[in-house]
């Protein structure tokens, strides 16, 4: 791997995460990208192009109006951003011209809503790098994902002439709270991929290290709820109100205590409530932040079903009304041996590197499952892969992933897989 590559990953990872942006709101992010294929002469496609937006879920209208405008004050042209139609989303389009595979690579763009460490201990607050927007960052590598697919399709595109087939690298919006894969899988950019490898950068791996994970993907279904009561002097007429803060409590409560499944582990987590109006007032308006998951569909499916049923009951006991909106899906991983077995082989080419036994933990969710799944509806091989790096935990303040060593890993595992896939015979 050449230092120009190097260097244009590193300085790309380092200017998005100085301007992190919240799912479906990633235009910066976006332009960043797109206007670098687009220097390098590498078609692309964005917007409701890689978007359908009749599967997308947890957008808000509002705040996509003013990440748009922010957007405008930070340099991307009113002319790009008209043409996203409001969605987020790019693929980078590269054909070599000769016969074979279509081989896709997947990379997320999203950031947390988590205010960055200055701790002069944190890398990026050390090197001068660190966000630059209050209560947002790159918690989770999602910069560093953006970074190696970008500087791929950079290799890519200066390598066609060596390889054979199609190449997409799709830059996805709002994994967070896995809501943007489905639309993506949706909107027929995957329809005739043969080949497509997504990937993380931490998980219990560390540097040097990588594993394919063979399994594990919880299934979730992320839910915003909100619950409408009736106000009332909480003193002299406190029979008059209809309390959202209680049944949103008693809701709470409930769904922490739905049975967990014989067929599979489970999971329910409560994440955000917010309530009331003041001390003396009975609650009139009460919202939930929300999620289940589950081994299997089945299990997340059961899990689900069990939160609204509990919403309902809460609706006639307390005389209030909610609205359930379910606002994010992930599902589990369907497991590819072929792809896996090409990944391992790519792994191995990478001097320095440590394949690790497949990995098949089921801690946490992916949307990319949905586009794994997509692939393999149609007899395609698809499959995911985990880098490692020293993180103190995701979605923390203090998240780093020490870019110089651990991003050239990641690039050289791309790499050398579409070397095995789509090399020249």
């Amino acid at each position: 791997m050449s230092e120009k590559y190097i260097e244009e990953m590193i300085q790309t990872r380092r200017a998005l995460h100085k301007r992190p942006e919240l799912g479906w709101t990633e235009f910066e992010t976006m332009w960043h990208i797109c206007s670098h294929l687009e220097q390098w002469g590498i078609p692309y496609v964005f917007g409701t192009k890689v978007i359908n937006p009749a599967f997308v879920m947890g957008r808000n209208e509002t705040e996509v109006k003013d990440a748009m405008e922010r957007a405008k004050k930070h340099g991307v042209p009113e002319a790009f951003l008209e043409k996203t139609e409001g969605y987020t989303g790019a693929a980078a389009i590269i054909d070599t011209g000769r016969p074979g595979p279509v081989t896709a690579f997947r990379c997320d763009m999203d950031a947390l809503p988590i205010r960055e460490s200055d701790d002069c201990s944190h890398e990026p607050a050390k090197l001068g790098f660190a966000s630059e927007r209050a209560g947002i960052m790159h918690a989770c590598g999602h910069d560093g994902h953006s970074a190696v697919g970008l500087t791929v399709a950079h290799w890519l595109w200066d390598h066609k002439d060596e390889l054979c087939g199609q190449f997409k690298v799709l830059f996805q919006p709002a994994e967070e709270g896995v809501r943007g894969a489905r639309p993506m899988s949706e909107s027929g950019i995957v329809d005739d991929v043969d080949w497509l490898v997504g990937s993380h950068v931490g998980g219990n791996f560390h540097s040097g290290e990588v594993t394919v994970q063979d399994g594990g993907f919880l299934a979730s279904t992320k839910f915003d709820i909100t619950f409408t009561g009736l106000q009332s002097h909480a003193g002299n007429a406190p029979h008059k109100g209809h309390n959202a803060l209680v049944a949103a409590a008693c809701a709470t409560m409930m769904i922490q205590g739905i049975p967990r499944h014989g067929d599979g582990d489970s999971r329910v987590a409560v994440g955000k409530l917010v309530a009331g109006e003041g001390r003396n007032i009975i609650a009139a308006h009460a919202s939930m932040e929300m999620e289940v998951r589950g081994e299997t569909q089945e299990v997340n499916d059961f899990m689900a079903d069990n939160v609204e049923h509990i919403i309902e009951g809460v609706e006639k006991a307390y005389q209030v009304s909610a609205k359930v909106e379910r606002v994010g899906e992930s599902s589990t991983l369907v497991v590819c041996p072929k792809c896996i077995e090409k990944i391992e082989e790519a792994v191995q080419k990478v001097p320095g590197v440590k394949l690790m036994p497949r990995f098949h933990g089921a801690a946490g969710s992916e949307d990319c499952s949905w586009l794994i799944r997509k692939v393999a509806s149609h007899g395609g091989q698809a499959a995911y892969f985990i880098f490692g790096c020293e993180h103190k935990g995701h979605h923390r303040p203090d998240f780093d992933i020490q870019d110089e060593k651990n991003l050239p890993v990641a690039f050289n595992v791309f790499v050398n897989f579409a070397k095995l896939v789509n090399g020249k015979n």
